[in-house]
């Protein structure tokens, strides 16, 4: 083998790499553990305690120097289908953006052409709202210019004036929008960090408006959708001086010294004269242990340090507040202390010693001083009517520049009334600082050096240029205020992530079992080092999973289980190819090496073909198809490394320097199977043409009888619920109870993995996808089912999908579907350098999807109900990539014949082409159907679509590979051919006569 030791080398890094992250996940699981048994009393677990020591260890070191933050950050997490939680996809809304850059125009033909466009919005939701908008404005106002609305003030510094061309003035309102989607997204991204989730997850999704946010863990759904949709407050505040707070820090000092002395006494009545003279430290930590929410005891968790800004503010004050207030030069915490200082500030004694006009303020980015993070604390002075002196409104642009030294800087600019506000305020606070608050979290408190007159000001200080940009998005975050809405939304119950888990863990172990078994029992040995292989090939992608911070999903499980199966196709390649250069006579070691060097394209093509299809699934999918995507392709990636190359230096250091070796590719039961085959495969394609034509037309003729396809709410929009049930229910009778408070609007209830789990999908207000349609239909879904007990039923998950996004969903599945069909047809034009195999195999697999469409109709006439959604593309698209490595290495072949035997046909080899790769075809058949099998039975029932899909699609993609493929290239090529050489398609070699044409070319 070629390059051994780089081989090795990089094996090397990429194993200590993937142990290494793996490692964190083994902490990691340990401190939840801990955390399990803090708070489990009696059998019970109380969630509030177990997240309330999560949060005292979050910044804590674990493991070394490592926190569990750190450890978080790079371990292999959990999908909220597996732990639970909540998914949102928000839309920035385009519409405002546009109306406040016009300056809240009344023009008539302006607002028309807004309502317009909105409205063909909803018939063309990818299509861009700006283009919509000029669009109508043009039909409306045909002779008019945009810039007679949009030629402001404002809007002087993009450009726009009383001439500019409406393609200019749409052009700057495209800029503005996507400036203001990434302003969203950093105040979301600020908000989410702030919430206290662990792993939250925040990314916007290519070419939209829209960002997706996870928040695995979180038991609040209203709580999250305030979050999320409350408008960015950004404020302007006076700030105390040191000198001006310090006093009350005093007093409060004195206070809380007083406490303790009080709870030390208390807390050591009973004690010896030797324990009454501890220290304030060991005080505390005893009336800590007696009572665990006095403050003293909250104090007591932190060792007292020296030096302290709240030291400097303040020489008199006792060390009480110093064990908190612990940041070098200036008045903040240590990140970890934060909750303790919350807690502080918001007691009975510190209210009533700090005055009603003096608040405290985080500052929104930590500051690294010795490793240790600290925030700085901010004294606020507020007004007596608690409203900021100046407000975000009157901003009108901010951005990032640079001040004569070439330094970061942020350039701000006011409207004439903020301008006025704003001289005021500088004017009264000369030498002070004045802060900039956005959502109550301080971004920057510049000291003003001078009166700022007609509301042009600079912000200078130690920026990044990356934190000055962030600091211009904040600034003009209050100027166009772009209101989110959510356009879909999933809700998942702890107790289904946990049966999700059980039933990931279960079908993942059981399908890896069953296929080591059968390798072992077809291949011997060789299956042996197969099996060791395929377990690395595990370890390795979980451990990139883990490298990537990419979390693990039901879908990602159903990715890792299909990428076993796949995974074995390239040992069985190779082994298959090892057997039958043994049947020409060659020794252990040439056969090894032959067989590794001739299956080598073909386990090439299939892995570029897959992975073809995981980046358009991961480009275009969203949710649990992407995660879906991502474990297919590093799987790709994984098994070609673990099969073609771990597998051979295992094999190779079996046989090495040894005359005779007892390393077998074959078994008693395996020996003679396949051997011998003489199948007049192509002369069976015409019945084949037939078959697949009936059962496609069947099944549409079906589908429109039963009113069209089963679509899931991904496709159709709305909303859908998971309802436990305190004993079985007739799926229908709850259907006609809910008929009324639903409107009559379509509603399908169904079985949902146990007798008493019923899934209620509903169309009710599908159209609207505010946070009041959503409570109502709940309260519509609660009222009709009240009669089945007070207590009963119990939401367990909720997910909602928009009728936009579900049309974009819609949209781009026909187009990953397409550019499929479009790469593989590319690319085996490539490989294989005539257009009839690139043709022949986009229609097999053209073929394989509507055959699998056309199942779902049938299945439906004999009770078996899927739905097709998202996760059914996914299947649909890996059965493509299933059936493309069927027919790849049956062309591969092919090819090797016609290069070996230039004197033959095409014709004259594609029988023998396909009788030599059955064996290979249908044990890769078998080894991937096993595992789908176990997806069925044990992957649960959100994943029993998409297994049911590659149950049919493995069956009809083997079938179309030998009996479709290859023999629409003979009724093409074939032909042509054999008119050119003088021949007949039906003269066609014997597969007796293939080992004459290998040993031919020896």
């Amino acid at each position: 083998m070629r390059n051994k030791g780089l081989i090795i080398a990089l094996t090397a890094v990429v194993t200590a790499l993937c142990a290494y992250f793996l490692f964190f996940t083994y902490i990691s699981r340990g401190v939840q553990k801990d955390a399990v048994a803090y708070a489990s009393k009696g059998g019970k677990l109380d969630e509030r305690q177990r997240q309330h020591y999560l949060d005292s260890v979050w910044r804590a070191p674990v493991f070394g120097p490592y926190t569990y933050r750190d450890v978080r950050a790079s371990e292999l997490g959990l999908g909220l289908d597996l732990k639970g939680g909540m998914h949102v996809t928000l839309e920035v809304s385009p519409v405002e953006i546009v109306r406040a850059m016009s300056g809240n125009s009344k023009d008539v033909n302006f607002n028309k052409a807004l309502a317009q466009a909105q409205e063909l919005q909803k018939t063309n939701p990818s299509t861009p709202f700006t283009a919509l908008f000029a669009q109508a404005y043009r039909t409306i106002a045909p002779n008019d210019k945009l810039a007679r609305i949009f030629a402001n003030t404002t809007n002087k510094s993009r450009g726009i004036d009383i001439n500019s061309p409406n393609e200019k003035v749409i052009a700057a309102i495209d800029k503005e929008e996507e400036e203001a989607i990434d302003r969203s997204f950093n105040i979301l991204r600020t908000r989410v960090d702030k919430f206290g989730v662990n792993q939250p997850n925040i990314q916007r999704v290519k070419g939209t408006g829209r960002i997706q946010i996870e928040l695995p863990g979180v038991d609040n759904p209203d709580r999250v959708r305030k979050l999320l949709q409350g408008q960015a407050k950004l404020e302007f505040w006076e700030v105390w001086r040191t000198d001006e707070f310090g006093p009350y820090f005093n007093q409060l000092s004195e206070v809380l010294t007083a406490k303790e002395a009080a709870e030390k006494l208390n807390g050591t009545a009973a004690a010896t004269p030797a324990a009454a003279t501890t220290d304030t430290t060991a005080t505390a930590a005893t009336a800590a242990a007696g009572d665990s929410s006095s403050l003293a005891s909250q104090l007591a968790k932190k060792k007292p340090n020296t030096a302290t800004a709240a030291d400097s503010a303040n020489p008199q004050q006792g060390n009480a507040l110093a064990k908190l207030f612990t940041m070098p030069g200036a008045l903040g915490s240590n990140v970890r202390d934060t909750a303790r200082v919350n807690a502080l500030m918001k007691s009975p004694e510190v209210r009533a010693v700090l005055p009603a006009n003096l608040t405290f303020l985080w500052g929104v980015k930590p500051d690294v001083i010795e490793g240790q993070e600290y925030l700085q604390f901010y004294a606020i002075r507020k007004s007596r009517e608690a409203t900021a002196p100046l407000g975000g409104e009157v901003v009108s642009d901010a951005r990032q520049d640079y001040d004569q030294g070439g330094r970061p800087e942020v350039s701000m600019q006011m409207n004439p009334s903020g301008a006025k506000k704003w001289q005021r305020l500088t004017a009264a606070n000369i030498g002070r600082q004045v802060a900039i608050v956005l959502d109550d979290y301080v971004y920057s408190a510049p000291v003003v050096q001078a009166e700022i007159a007609g509301g042009n000001s600079s912000i200078s200080g130690n920026f990044s240029i990356e934190e000055a940009q962030d600091l211009a998005n904040v600034l003009k975050a209050g100027k166009l205020p772009a209101p989110t809405r959510i356009v879909e939304e999933a809700v998942v119950g702890p107790s289904l992530g946990q049966e999700a888990i059980n039933q990931g863990l279960y079908s993942s172990l059981a399908g890896l079992v069953l296929i080591m078994i059968f390798m072992a029992v077809y291949y011997g040995k060789a299956g042996l080092v197969a099996d060791a292989a395929l377990l690395f090939n595990g370890f390795l992608i979980l451990g990139v999973l883990a490298q990537f911070g990419t979390a693990l999903t039901l879908p990602g499980i159903a990715g890792l289980v299909l990428t076993f199966g796949m995974a074995v196709d390239a040992n069985v390649l190779i082994f298959e190819r090892i057997r039958e250069e043994l049947d020409h006579g060659l020794t252990v070691k040439d056969a090894i090496n032959k067989g590794y060097a001739r299956a080598f394209s073909a386990i090439f093509d299939s892995n570029v073909t897959t992975m073809l299809i995981a980046i358009i699934l991961g480009f275009f999918g969203t949710g649990p198809v992407q995660n879906f995507a991502i474990t297919l392709g590093i799987g790709v990636l994984t098994s070609f490394l673990s099969a073609v190359f771990v597998s051979r230096l295992i094999i190779e250091w079996l046989t090495k320097n040894k005359e005779t070796t007892s390393i077998t590719f074959s078994t008693p039961i395996s020996r003679h199977l396949f051997k011998g085959l003489n199948f007049d495969i192509v002369g069976k394609r015409k019945i084949a043409y037939a078959v697949s034509t009936i059962f496609i037309i069947i099944g549409f003729v079906l589908m429109a009888v039963q009113g069209g396809p089963n679509l899931g709410v991904d496709f159709r929009g709305g909303r859908s619920y998971v309802v436990d049930f305190s004993k079985a229910e007739v799926a229908s009778d709850v259907k006609e109870s809910l008929a009324d408070d639903f409107k009559g609007a379509g509603t399908e209830v169904k079985t949902f993995g146990a007798p008493n789990r019923l899934r209620i999908t509903t169309g009710y207000l599908a159209e609207d996808e505010s946070v009041a349609a959503d409570e109502k239909v709940q309260n519509a879904l609660l009222t009709g089912l009240k009669q089945y007990g007070a207590d009963n039923p119990q939401i367990k998950s909720t997910s909602k999908v928009g009728a936009t996004i579900a049309d974009d969903i819609k949209k781009t599945s026909v187009l990953s579907l397409g550019l499929t069909l479009l790469g593989i047809f590319v690319y085996v034009l490539f490989r294989f350098e005539k257009w009839q195999y690139s043709m022949a195999a986009v229609v097999a697999l053209f073929h394989d999807a509507l055959l699998v469409i056309a199942a779902y109709p049938i299945a439906r006439l004999f009770g078996l109900n899927y739905e097709m959604d998202q996760i059914f593309v996914a299947a649909v698209l890996t059965i493509i990539g299933f059936s493309m490595n069927d027919t790849v290495v049956i062309y591969d072949r092919i090819r090797e014949y016609l290069r070996e035997n230039p004197h033959l046909t095409f014709a004259q080899v594609v029988n023998p082409a396909l009788n030599s790769t059955f064996s290979r075809t249908m044990i890769t058949f078998t080894t991937v159907f096993l595992v789908v099998i176990v997806l069925y039975i044990f992957g649960g029932e959100t994943l029993r679509s998409f297994s049911f899909a590659m149950i049919v699609g493995i069956i009809f993609g083997t079938y179309s590979s030998l009996f479709i493929a290859t023999p629409i290239i003979l009724d093409t090529y074939g032909r042509k051919e054999a008119r050119e050489r003088g021949t007949t398609t039906s003269t066609v070699i014997t597969d007796a006569d293939a080992p004459k044409l290998s040993t031919t070319v020896q």
